[in-house]
This record gives C-alpha cells, structure tokens and sequence, in this order.
C-alpha cells in the first residue's frame, strides 16, 4: 500500500486495546536525513467547546501503529501514550 503524507490527515486513529477514538493525524514526525517516520501526532479534544484550549497533543511512536488502512489507523500500546503540548508559534510568523 502506497500513502502520501497528506493522506494521513484524513485517517482516524484508533487504540485497540481500550477502542478509543483518538483523532485524527495532524502532524508527522520523522527523522531528517534518512526520511523514516518515527511518530504521529494527533491533537488533543478540544475543552468546553475550545474556549478553554485543548487537551495534551498525543504523540504515537511508529512502533505502536499496527495496522495503517485506507481511512484507519490501529494502534496498540500496552503503556500509556505520550503526552505533549504543541510548542507555541511565535505571534510575527
């Protein structure tokens, strides 16, 4: 199977292990010079209709993707799932 890295936006993630919906892919990581994916990031739950921001980011190693479907991606991890806040831009960018 053939993907683009645009595809992956379109994806919903899925945990296996407790059938959560995690989101969508909003970003990728992956290391520079070889090209290798090493994590997905997804964004948290938006609070109280995002007036209050939103929750920690979820980053997914790429060891714990199972499966990578047409409109899926199955992820199963035994430990607890990365946390991270989204670095802040600076407001002249």
């Amino acid at each position: 199977m053939q993907s683009r890295f645009s595809e992956f936006r379109y994806k919903e993630v899925i945990n296996v292990r407790t059938g959560r919906r995690l989101g969508y892919v909003c970003d990728v990581e992956f290391t520079s010079p070889e090209g290798r994916i090493t994590a997905l990031v997804v964004p948290g739950r938006a609070r109280y209709f995002g007036l209050f921001g939103r929750e920690d980011d979820y980053i997914l190693p790429w060891e714990c993707i199972s499966r990578v479907g047409d409109d899926l991606i199955l992820v199963e991890s035994d430990r607890g799932i990365l946390r991270a806040k989204r670095p802040k831009k600076p407001w002249f960018q």
